[in-house]
């Protein structure tokens, strides 16, 4: 799954594992869950989020590798984010007999971008999230189900957005041309409402799946990663 931030990918991703039983991997979840446990890989990263800064290729690759190695089929949220890691990547399931078939790219503008990441408020009690512009909470900043204050992430704030947009342009771009090149990329209109998004993403993995049906002894069972 790619897409600038903000785009839904997370979200997509794990509709993907909802509805096809395939294991969701998100480097952002794992990356995450450290910083939240304070772990030395959380405090690495979270310096160098607050930077607006993208994590190093060999740290993210040495991370979704591990995870992928002993995986039949997967789907992954924002990796690879730059070309290295695209290569890197296809090496990688190459040489562990698996391929790449599908690539799914999220498109929001980048003034919806904005207001989604800029305008989005965390309960820290309940991990509730609102967004200001979207879904408002019904007393200003205050969680609806708890009273605690709502906060923002270090990384929503606008000037952080705005550097890792450009990094996104930057970086993954390059990748987005990468794929579309090799005929793996559909893209997908993600301003719509989340169900309208994940129907088209469906579609294509139906599509792909009635192909593989009618290539090869489908009851062998959908040995391919998106």
């Amino acid at each position: 799954m790619l897409g600038n931030i903000g785009t839904g990918k997370g979200t997509q991703g794990k509709l993907i594992m909802e509805n096809y039983n395939i294991p969701y991997i998100s480097t952002g979840d794992i990356f995450r869950e450290n910083i939240k446990n304070n772990t030395e890989l959380g405090l690495k990263v979270k310096s160098i989020l607050n930077d607006g800064k993208l994590v190093s290729d060999e740290l993210v690759n040495e991370i979704v590798f591990d995870k992928i190695k002993n995986l039949d089929s997967f789907v992954i949220d924002g990796y690879p984010r730059t070309i290295n890691q695209a290569e890197n990547f296809e090496n990688f399931i190459n040489n562990i007999n698996k391929r790449l078939d599908i690539v799914f790219l999220i498109v929001v503008s980048k003034e919806n971008i904005i207001k989604r990441l800029t305008g989005r408020r965390i309960c820290p009690e309940c991990g509730r999230i609102y967004n200001l512009y979207f879904d408002k909470p019904k007393e200003d900043e205050i969680c609806d189900f708890d009273g605690e204050k709502l906060i923002q992430r270090g990384d929503d704030k606008v000037e952080i957005v705005k550097k890792r947009m450009e990094e996104f342009k930057r970086n993954t771009e390059p990748v987005i041309e990468y794929y579309r090149n090799k005929n793996f990329l559909y893209e997908i209109d993600g301003e719509r409402e989340i169900f309208e998004v994940f129907s088209d993403i469906k579609r294509v993995i139906d599509d792909y799946i009635e192909k593989q049906k009618r290539n090869w002894n489908y009851e062998k069972g959908w040995n391919n990663p998106l």
